[in-house]
């Protein structure tokens, strides 16, 4: 049989032993309806709850920006107050007696409206808001990580199921094979070829290939499983993949400049680095002078002094200027803090990029490691059919045991298990790399699906100056 070139991991299963009788090899074909990878993904990224959980997190983020943003409006509060007072006044109306009194319930009601702006308060509020658009940045970052991290595994729960559907046909054909070379040795046991020995090999080995597809089914269950966990559906008859090399780079040496500059926790962690500096500044702010304008207006009917007075009504407005000289020493221990929470984002600038240099090397690595596996395991796979087509026919002329046929079937499902397996890492490796460089997303892989945009939400509440509804209505 010639050796199976790379047409995807379906067809690994198709037409795999030889019977000791005549056999046709069944094909697995690929039908119109069969799932693809693309397909998987397009519904993992819709459906899968850990990427939908981060974009509403890119909303919470959002908010953050017209927090500060409010720093710069004016408050405005309106108070008022009614009540029913007794008095009881005694006063002279002269220099000499007499004297008179007045006593009685009086009704008093107050109503006022007050408005704060502030002027100035040590740009506070601006390096507020340009932190609050850093951290929309970094959680902008942290949903495109999310979803490197949620389409590779779309992907690798793809192709485990890919891997162990045919595993397992490789296993059952296998039981079958053993099953037949069990029959004809007891065949030839009864008429005296061989000895009981023989017979018990025979069983025993197809007792472990039974045992060997148990294995195989309880993994291709569990691999279902994890597909349905992953992709948001029940897996259907799933088509080959292919490898995405097209769309790294063609050298090791532009792969780690780009994840060193492009990968998602990179950026985050650069996004970090100036909301820790910003919060350094805010700290810093505390030591300023602050300037604010207050007006007032209050209206009182009635008095709680007198029954003279019916109505009065007063309007202020106040610039007051307050200059910090010592405060308890919390504000410069605030800014040491921030300080020091500055130095530690910036180490973890650095410790990202080496992770995902390193990343990349060992995707690299894996990738090339997959690509020569396949070669070798389609040698093996060829080599192995060969051996165990001649150790058949030597054992029909008794040069070859019973033993030598089953260790020969051994080696080839054992390289056909290999073959599957690395044509199942040769996929995975390659979109790997894609994610260590930072470019496993939508538009790269030119899906058919409308990418989320997170700066539909930023616009739609950034400005906002009133309402309590979110944008979706809630």
């Amino acid at each position: 049989m010639p050796s199976v070139r790379w047409q995807g991991i379906r067809f690994v299963a198709a037409g795999i032993f030889l019977l000791p009788i005549a056999m046709v090899p069944v094909t697995m074909p690929v039908t119109a309806a069969a799932d693809t990878l693309e397909w998987a993904l397009v519904q993992a990224y819709q459906n899968n709850p850990q990427i939908n959980s981060q974009r509403a997190a890119v909303r919470v983020t959002d908010e953050n920006v017209p927090q500060a943003l409010s720093g710069y409006r004016p408050r405005f509060s309106v108070s008022g107050s009614l009540g029913e007072q007794y008095l009881d006044v005694y006063s002279k109306t002269g220099s000499t007696p007499p004297y008179s009194s007045s006593y009685g319930n009086n009704a008093v009601s107050n109503y006022g409206l007050t408005g704060t702006q502030t002027l100035l308060n040590g740009f506070q509020t601006a390096n507020r808001t340009r932190q609050a658009e850093s951290q929309v940045s970094a959680a902008r970052e942290n949903l495109r990580l999310t979803e490197h991290t949620i389409l590779l595994a779309a992907v690798t729960a793809y192709m485990n199921l890919i891997r162990d559907a045919a595993i397992l046909e490789l296993q059952r054909r296998n039981v079958e094979v053993l099953a037949e070379q069990l029959r004809q040795t007891r065949d030839r046991f009864n008429v005296g070829e061989v000895t009981r020995t023989d017979v018990a090999q025979a069983e025993s080995r197809l007792a472990g290939g039974r045992a060997s597809m148990l294995s195989a089914e309880s993994n291709y269950v569990t691999s279902r499983s994890t597909y349905r966990q992953t992709i948001g559906v029940e897996a259907g008859k799933l088509a080959p993949a292919a490898p995405v090399d097209r769309f790294s780079p063609r050298t090791l040496a532009p792969a780690v400049s780009a994840a060193r500059a492009q990968h998602p926790s990179v950026t985050v962690a650069m996004y970090n680095v100036d909301a820790a500096l910003l919060q350094v500044r805010i700290a810093e702010g505390s030591l300023y002078p602050t300037l604010s304008l207050q007006a007032n207006a209050q209206q009182s009917n009635g008095s709680s002094t007198n029954f003279g007075t019916l109505q009065s009504s007063i309007a202020t407005i106040t610039g007051q200027l307050t200059i910090p000289l010592y405060q308890g020493g919390g504000e410069y221990s605030l800014i040491r803090q921030a300080k020091e929470t500055l130095g530690q984002r910036r180490l973890d600038l650095d410790t990202a990029r080496e992770a995902a240099q390193q990343s990349v090397v060992q995707s690299w690595g894996q990738l090339e490691a997959a690509k020569a596996q396949i070669q070798a395991t389609e040698a093996q796979v060829a080599a192995a059919e060969i051996a165990l087509n001649g150790v058949r026919e030597e054992a029909r002329v008794g040069q070859r045991t019973t033993i030598d046929v089953l260790n020969a079937q051994q080696e080839l499902v054992t390289a056909r298990v290999a073959l599957v397996t690395a044509q199942r890492d040769r996929v995975v490796a390659s979109f790997a790399l894609l994610a260590a460089v930072g470019r496993l997303a939508i538009p790269v892989l030119g899906l058919k699906v409308p990418a989320y945009d997170p700066m539909v939400h930023y616009q739609q509440v950034r400005d906002s100056w009133i309402g309590v509804r979110t944008p979706d209505g809630k």
